[in-house]
């Protein structure tokens, strides 16, 4: 009876053995194996990449730059005596051309000093006149000549200064502006403030467009050459570099560049947020899509090309001119095939599948 529970036991055991061997130990099929066979026989497929073929030609590159736009003159009118204002014939925004009277000072005390040296000119040449008859016929010395010329050559000198005075009273525009503000009132004294301020004064012919220049470009840009100067207001006009700075900002250490526009209607604002764009020497440079540019694994910055045999290789380049949606760029052989689309998704010696991207480089220039 122990025998046959021992034997029973013995078979169940080694029926449970070989149910278990089908599931640690797959026997294979004809099926599987005809699997098999068939997934080694299929090629890996390869990623897909649209590139472009470039070209590289001569780029006459521009310089922009935005900055300001700057009156070429601009002074504050002084009171240059004491005195009473008593005119202000201008008002802000008034147009004024040179040697317009501006203001008035008025001065009771100058007038009757030019009065009084007028009297003494007259009276000095009458004495003059008078002796030299008798200076000449010997009836008085003619050391008394050179004396009486003197006293009248002092008397015109004090004449000249008085009338000066008086004119000192009168306020002109040194040149043709426009009046930006005002600092004085009709009736306000200047007895005691002598070089006051009056009023602004500014020159808007010619305005000049101001942009400050980096060290490694400053050496493109020459004296006389024209410039375009495109406005924030959506304007364009042109004009020429009348002045390049030889010191540098110790701030910035960039270099002051003044570009003269003529202004006659005064069309053009002072203040007013300006683009300069300059022309610089041509260079050798391919036009590529903005977003072909990627980082390398170096963090060079670059390209991705495909070979004959379409394996991807990284090409580092330098942007010589930045566009909205292209960019300029040197170090790329032409006829290279650049990727434009998928660049971001392969590395360098990866093989790709290659589409033509299409002429994605003809746009409006």
């Amino acid at each position: 009876m122990k025998g046959s529970r021992i034997t029973a036991v013995g078979l169940v055991a080694v029926a449970a053995l070989w149910i278990a061997s089908g599931h640690f130990m797959p026997h294979e099929s004809a099926e599987s194996r005809a699997a098999i066979r068939a997934g080694e026989g299929e090629p890996k497929k390869l990623f897909r990449v649209a590139v472009m073929s470039t070209k590289v030609e001569q780029h006459n590159l521009r310089l922009t730059i935005s900055g300001r736009t700057e009156a070429d003159k601009r002074v504050m009118v002084t009171a240059r005596t004491g005195g009473v204002l008593t005119e202000l014939r201008v008002k802000r925004g008034t147009a004024v051309k040179e040697g317009d009277v501006i203001a008035v000072l008025s001065d009771d005390a100058r007038a009757a000093q030019v009065a009084q040296a007028e009297s003494l000119v007259t009276q000095r040449r009458a004495e003059l006149e008078a002796k030299r008859r008798l200076i000449v016929s010997g009836a008085m010395p003619k050391l008394d000549l050179v004396n009486l010329e003197a006293q009248l050559k002092a008397a015109d000198a004090a004449l000249a200064a008085a009338e000066a005075e008086r004119d000192r009273g009168v306020v002109r525009a040194p040149w043709s502006g426009v009046v930006t503000d005002l600092s004085v009132e009709v009736g306000q004294a200047a007895f005691s403030f002598q070089g006051r301020e009056l009023l602004q004064l500014v020159s808007l012919d010619p305005m000049l467009a101001v942009v400050e220049v980096s060290e490694r470009k400053l050496a493109g840009i020459k004296l006389g050459e024209e410039a375009e100067v495109h406005l924030v207001t959506g304007e364009t006009f042109r004009g020429k570099v009348r002045f390049v700075s030889k010191t540098a900002s110790q701030t910035t250490r960039t270099y002051r560049v003044e570009v003269e526009l003529a202004n006659p209607t005064g069309a053009i604002p002072d203040g007013i947020t300006a683009e300069v764009s300059l022309a610089q020497a041509a260079v050798a440079a391919t036009r590529i899509p903005r977003s072909a540019l990627t980082i390398s694994s170096s963090g060079d910055i670059g390209v991705r090309a495909v070979n004959e045999e379409s394996v991807v290789g990284f090409v580092p380049v330098r942007v010589a001119e930045d566009e909205q949606t292209f960019m300029w760029v040197t170090g790329i052989p032409d006829s290279a095939r650049v990727i434009v689309q998928g660049q971001d998704f392969v590395r360098e010696g990866q093989k790709v599948d290659t589409v033509v991207a299409g002429d994605v480089a003809t746009t409006t220039r």
